[in-house]
């Protein structure tokens, strides 16, 4: 019986032994490799943004007096020097003949001293005097008229009438709300920036030249036309660590409107750029890596700084060359220090067909 115990026990030793014999043989798994591929190109950043007319002020009544009549309608589109409101002109039509009719009987004076004057009768002091007295009441003529103009109120440029804030009959009293109008033939299109993306801007850009951006509207449409950035705010805000950039879009047709939000879109441009395929890198503790194979194809786990995304795609800042190949493929099947079988593609071909993958 002990006999055939240690027959058993050696036949099961050797079976076991010849096991694993077999597990060393297997193959290692094949993958698909590849390496970074070195391009210009660029990224799309995008900001929040407050849309404005280029000019967005309020009308307000000049003087006292009734609201007699409202020839304008709530955002109509009204022209430069189109009547829009009348406030009642009774009384200032009245001032404007009372000093029209004194300056007539000013006006008798001075040309009976003058005549005088031309005599030797009256001093010049006394004709001087007298055209003083003319002067003051045409001067007064005058103000009549201007607070009688007033009372017509037109439109200072063309642009787009906001809701009405009387109604026709109301008592106005000098400085009342009575619309708001806006011109938006061209948008000004307000957008914060933070610092470190303020610094790229300045080090890509030059100082006379002006980058050209697009809009995006709040229905995710891209705006017909380009814009281009004007101004940067002269102060940073402390708050935010943010500056303030402004650019300007034709509205031809008149699409955009006085305080509509949206978003700019602005390219960055990354000259002779190390792209990766997004899917050939994994994270451990908000850090990123990418597995590098050796020449010997073993899995080295090498940690890289991204400087940019794309779709598909991340710029790499650090941590990888051009010569250096990538895995692509069943990331989370294999272990760093793992030696595997090569499948190598070029970067040509993976990038081309990056949409496709999806693992």
């Amino acid at each position: 019986m002990i006999r055939h115990l240690v027959v058993l026990g050696f036949l099961g030793s050797v079976l076991s032994a010849c096991h694993k014999e077999e597990e060393h043989k297997e193959a290692p798994p094949k993958l698909e490799v590849t390496s970074p591929l070195r391009k210009d190109t660029s990224i799309t950043k995008e900001y929040v943004a407050q849309i404005h007319a280029i000019q967005h002020i309020e009308l307000r009544a000049l003087e006292r007096g009734y609201l007699q009549d409202i020839f304008v309608d709530e955002g109509q589109v009204v022209k430069q020097g189109q009547p829009m409101f009348k406030i009642m002109p009774n009384v200032y039509q009245v001032e404007l003949l009372k000093a029209e009719a004194e300056t007539k009987t000013v006006q008798i004076e001075y040309e009976n001293t003058r005549a005088l004057a031309e005599k030797n009768i009256v001093s010049p002091n006394e004709l001087a005097l007298a055209r003083a007295k003319l002067d003051k009441a045409n001067a007064e003529v005058k103000l009549a008229q201007t607070h009688l103009n007033f009372t017509d109120i037109k439109a200072p440029f063309t642009g787009i009438m906001d809701h009405l804030a009387a109604r026709k009959g109301s008592l106005m009293d000098e400085g009342d709300l009575l619309t708001t109008l806006s011109d938006n033939s061209k948008m000004w299109v307000y957008f914060n920036v933070p610092e470190a993306e303020y610094l790229d801007y300045m080090a890509i850009q030059g100082r006379d030249e002006h980058r050209k951006v697009k809009l995006k509207m709040a229905n995710a449409q891209v705006f017909n036309q380009e814009g281009t950035i004007e101004t940067i705010e002269g102060d940073f805000d402390n708050k935010t660590g943010n500056i303030e950039f402004r650019a300007v879009f034709n509205n031809p047709d008149r699409v955009l409107r006085h305080g509509e939000t949206g978003n700019i879109l602005m390219e960055v441009p990354f000259a002779n750029a190390l792209l990766i395929p997004q899917k050939a890198t994994f994270e451990v503790l908000d850090k990123t890596y990418v597995y590098v194979v050796t020449k010997a194809n073993k899995l080295e786990q090498r940690l890289i700084t991204i400087a940019a995304e794309q779709p598909h795609l991340f710029i790499v800042k650090a941590g990888l060359k051009e010569d250096d190949r990538v895995l692509i493929e069943g990331l989370r099947r294999v272990q760093n220090g793992e030696t595997i079988a090569v499948n190598f593609q070029t970067p040509e071909h993976v990038y081309s067909h990056l949409d496709l993958y999806a693992e």
